[in-house]
């Protein structure tokens, strides 16, 4: 809902699901003066009023992220890691904050929050390490005389926009590398959790990043598109990076594609956890359970698919039914329950559909099912077929499907057979054999023995096919974040035909 009415800058008195954008270090309203809610999940009740920015807001924060690029990409790489140090230590100071807002906007456990905000901290002490690791090269030239540089070097204003589902680790990935590139950001935040994304920003201001340097946005539902594309078209915009669903990032593609901006996408996933026939049962099981639903499935990353031999899916199965009757979900703001809330009924309407579709093509229901409201408990399905919709959608739901197959090949066929490849996960006791069976995958990202859903601030992180392309984390996301430039001293006098 948008209106008019946002009232002054809040002070610390005022309640903190009153936010407004962060342009240029100051908590504004939108120049319109209208507002939006965002309510919470599980009990219809405000959760945040949050400012609605105008294209002329938008254009605002990106010319403020502009002014401040000469003195932020002009100090020294030991300066950018101390903000960046000093916004991990406020980040972890206000942990509290972060699970409050993500408990009220999205329904997320405590577990999660407190999770989201020790990854988020640890992206921003390796982005702080990484400030030294920006380097170039000498290139022999076969003009006498010449030395020939290739440098990297910061691009200007980097557009990042995060999603609702991690939103402080996506939050700040989309900032901390291109600020220790030397970069400064315009991170428009998703419109299910304005409060957690603007916190975000309150983090690098109280780190002493400076005016500009990180710049929010929030806007209304309604305004999403437009205030994208005012984003994206604005001339000192240089980079994007998004991470979101893959509807949205092809739209994403497109716009930047027409403004000749490069984009960094990570998109959505149907990860396989493939279950060979040498498989510890045990692991499979613990490992399968908590990729297909830690945050109720509304990750990335999300196991999806388990893929399991013939030979041992009766009892991979059972096993996996046992386990997943323990994960109830329940209101995550009384932290007694290991699942939260979906984060709204539309979802919850979308994985009920994939259920229904399943068990009237056969396949069988093992625990869980369909849900009245936003609270879903895990839910197996065996005997999932192609024929389904729960074998190839993304689901990003607490819902898993077993498919059966016989032998590696086909289990590789099934793995590869999705638009997506992000993340993958093969368990065998055999290291080797399942290594050589992970390197067969489509997929950006392979875990041997391990889950799906695993993530290291240091990694390259990011997807193959419609889960994106570009890397996130570590010294692959400096080559996202910076031109390389080619520059040469000439020493001598040079001659020339003309």
């Amino acid at each position: 809902m948008r209106r008019r009415g946002f009232p002054p800058p809040r002070t610390r008195e005022v309640a903190l699901f009153e936010v407004g954008l962060l342009v240029h270090g100051r908590e504004l309203p939108s120049s319109d003066g209208a507002v939006y809610e965002r309510l919470n999940p599980v009990t219809g009740e405000r959760a945040t009023r949050a400012a609605a920015a105008s294209i002329a807001d938008a254009n605002a924060a990106a010319a403020s992220a502009a002014s401040a690029f000469p003195r932020w990409s002009g100090l020294g790489p030991g300066e950018r890691r101390a903000r960046l140090s000093a916004a991990a230590a406020e980040l972890d100071r206000r942990g509290d904050d972060f699970c409050e807002a993500m408990a009220e906007e999205t329904g997320a456990t405590e577990a999660w929050g407190r999770f989201n905000v020790a990854l988020a901290a640890t992206m921003l002490r390796e982005a702080a390490a990484m400030t030294t690791a920006i380097t170039g090269e000498i290139i022999p030239s076969d003009k006498p005389g010449v030395i020939a540089m290739a440098l990297r070097e910061p691009v200007g204003v980097v557009l990042g926009l995060a999603p609702w589902n991690a939103p402080v680790i996506l939050g700040v990935r989309a900032a901390a590398m291109p600020l220790a590139c030397g970069n400064t950001v315009v991170l428009k935040g998703s419109e299910i959790c304005p409060r957690t994304h603007r916190l975000i920003g309150e983090v690098f201001h109280a780190a002493g990043c400076g005016e500009g340097v990180v710049n929010v946005v929030s806007n209304a539902p309604a305004d999403a598109a437009r205030i994208v594309e005012a984003l994206i078209a604005h001339p000192t915009i240089r980079r994007v990076n998004f991470t979101g669903s893959t509807r949205v990032g092809r739209q994403v593609a497109e716009l930047a594609a027409r403004h000749l901006k490069p984009v960094l996408l990570e998109l959505g996933g149907k990860a396989p956890l493939l279950v060979l026939d040498d498989a510890d049962l045990d692991d499979a099981v613990a490992a399968a359970a908590f990729g297909a639903f830690m945050n109720q499935g509304q990750i990335c990353m999300a196991t999806e698919r388990l893929i399991a031999d013939e030979s041992i899916a009766d009892e991979f199965a059972r096993r996996l039914a046992a386990k997943a009757a323990t994960l109830l979900a329940g209101d995550p703001r009384k932290a007694k329950a290991p699942l939260g809330a979906l984060v709204g009924l539309e979802a919850v309407e979308r994985v009920n559909a994939l259920i229904r579709d399943a068990v009237s093509k056969g396949a069988h229901l093992l625990v869980g099912g369909p849900a009245t409201g936003v609270l879903m408990d895990a839910t197996v399905l065996d005997h999932v077929t192609p024929a389904m919709r729960v074998y190839s959608e993304e689901s990003f739901g607490p819902v898993v499907a077993i498919v059966r197959v016989s032998g590696v090949d086909e289990a590789v066929r099934v793995a590869n057979d999705t638009e997506y490849g992000l993340s993958a996960a093969v368990f065998g006791r055999d290291v080797g054999r399942a290594l050589a069976v992970a390197r067969r995958i489509d997929s950006g990202i392979c875990h041997v023995n391990g889950p799906t859903v695993h993530d290291e601030a240091q990694m390259p992180f990011g997807g193959v096919k419609a889960s994106g392309y570009g890397r996130f984390g570590g010294a692959a996301a400096i080559h996202e974040f910076t031109e390389l430039r080619w520059i040469t001293l000439n020493s001598g006098k040079a001659r020339y035909p003309i």
